[in-house]
């Protein structure tokens, strides 16, 4: 699998001129979503290479990351000419980078594809790495591939069109990051303020959160190892977020890894010996900032069962990354039912739900 090239911007729309001209394609798609078309597109306009791109345009929201999403952009490129040598041009979130990655790897066995992750999220985590996908049979993720886009430009200009709920749940993905990474990051990152929020600081915190996945993925490009660290929070938290498409009040990836995040943590400290003094600093930075998500006792077997359909599960036992403390991981780890749940309810009491 071949590397992907991470460009953090200074002059967007010149870097991806320059970067299309250097590519040999012969036709040129666009791919958005509702909001990313309307508040983000506008921004790279005058770009030469875009003027009569095909736009296809899907709504917006995780909700949509399906088969039936997928199917319609097939049959867009298969109606407009696309060939195994276009190129899918994916301008916004991690649904978008994740949906047009998986499109990108499968149309034709396989066309060019370059990320423009217009959230915190897509980013620092979805459009870096390689990992595509769409949702399916109600679970997280469950088709996808490994292809790595040509390239991904971030701009940190997008930045400043999220509302708080975006930015909060790509801010998480920063958190995990840090905690995988070392105490000067993990310091960086508990003192940020999210609420008068320093666009500047964030870009340069943004540029050292990339290089942390990218030195891991690197290493380790299809998850057989060390790639594994980036699931911390993941396990659990990708349940939560099942949950709650379940209930019918989705909340978004990056809300529920902040909340697998404090189960997880709790998980870390029962078995691995993880500092409660950490653990208790996270939590009070995760209340602090984000709001609680909200389940019941009787939603424990569901979520346990959610869990027993994890990816990175291994002979039917349910595979967790933990800590033993910041930037000390450790991958392949099995944990008792008892503690599992034992993790929800640490999660309710913290939050008070």
């Amino acid at each position: 699998m071949s590397a992907q090239k991470v460009i953090i911007c200074k002059d967007l729309k010149a870097e991806l001129s320059k970067f299309l001209e250097s590519v040999k394609y012969d036709k040129l798609f666009v791919l958005t979503d509702t909001n990313t078309l309307e508040l983000c597109f506008p921004l790279l306009k005058g770009v030469p290479q875009l003027q009569d791109a095909p736009v296809i345009t899907v709504d917006a929201g995780d909700t949509n990351k399906n088969i039936e999403q997928v199917s319609s952009i097939w049959m867009r490129l298969c109606n407009e000419g696309a060939s195994r040598n276009s190129l899918l041009l994916n301008v916004g979130g991690g649904m978008i980078t994740d949906m047009g990655g998986f499109v990108a790897a499968t149309f034709k066995r396989g066309i060019y594809s370059v990320n423009i992750p217009t959230t915190l999220m897509a980013s620092v985590d979805a459009a870096v790495g390689g990992k595509t996908g769409i949702n399916f049979n109600g679970l997280k993720n469950e088709i996808g591939s490994f292809y790595p886009p040509l390239c991904v430009l971030i701009d940190s200009a997008f930045l400043r069109t999220l509302d708080r709920d975006n930015l909060l749940s790509g801010y998480a993905e920063m958190i995990k990051h840090a905690l995988i990474s070392n105490m000067e990051a993990y310091a960086a990152v508990l003192s940020f303020d999210l609420d008068k929020v320093d666009y500047a600081l964030l870009n340069k915190m943004v540029a050292q959160s990339v290089a942390v996945k990218e030195r891991i993925v690197e290493e380790d490009p299809k998850e057989q190892g060390i790639r594994k660290a980036l699931n911390l929070g993941h396990t659990v938290g990708h349940a939560y977020e099942s949950l709650s498409f379940r209930k019918g009040r989705p909340i978004l990836h990056g809300h529920a890894v902040a909340a697998g995040l404090i189960s997880e943590l709790y998980l870390s400290y029962k078995t691995c010996g993880f500092p409660m003094e950490k653990l208790s600093q996270v939590v009070y930075y995760l209340k602090t900032y984000y709001p609680s998500f909200s389940f019941e006792c009787n939603d424990y077997e569901a979520l346990y069962e959610l869990m027993t359909h994890d990816k990175k599960n291994e002979g039917g036992i349910i595979n967790f990354t933990l800590l033993s403390n910041v930037g000390v991981v450790k991958i392949n780890q099995s944990v008792t039912k008892e503690k599992v749940l034992e993790s929800f309810d640490f999660y309710r009491e913290s939050f008070g739900v």
